[in-house]
Parts: C-alpha cells; sequence; structure tokens
C-alpha cells in the first residue's frame, strides 16, 4: 500500500461488482491488505469489462472506509 500522508496507493486485486440491485459498485479486492476498494471513476479506464480479474492500480484515496458497506473510494490515475 503507498504512503498515507500523500493519499496515493498502489493496489493489486481482483475486480468485483458489489452491492444489490440499482445500489452496485465496482470495487479492487486488495490482496495484500484484504480490503475493498471502491472506484469512483471506473469508466476512465472501462474497468467494469475487467470484472473478476487481477489488476495492478495507482489510485488517490478520495474518502477513508467508514464501516461495513461503506468502503474507502478511491479514483483510479494509472492501471499497469
Amino acid at each position: 500500500m503507498g504512503c498515507t500522508q500523500s493519499n496515493d496507493l498502489d493496489l493489486e486485486g481482483r475486480l468485483a461488482v458489489k452491492g444489490s440491485s440499482i445500489h452496485t459498485y465496482l470495487v479492487i479486492e486488495d490482496q495484500k491488505s484484504h480490503k475493498n476498494y471502491k472506484i469512483q471513476n471506473k469508466e476512465s479506464f472501462n474497468l467494469m469489462k475487467r470484472q473478476k480479474q487481477t489488476v495492478k492500480i495507482k489510485a488517490k484515496l478520495v474518502k477513508e472506509a467508514i464501516g461495513p458497506g461503506f468502503p474507502a473510494v478511491i479514483e483510479v490515475v494509472e492501471v499497469k
């Protein structure tokens, strides 16, 4: 994981859709921390088409997690 001071993250994990019905969102399930991160800008890198694939990304932390069902929110900067 990246440096928390700058809010930059290096993540590697599987992309998955979470939630139910109309309240679905794309997350990356980080292999190291086993935490889910909600991807805010999934359209920018066409990430919905990469569901269930393992990817490496660079991202910026937008919002901290606030509990179960409310994962941290990230903005993807680069897909490696």
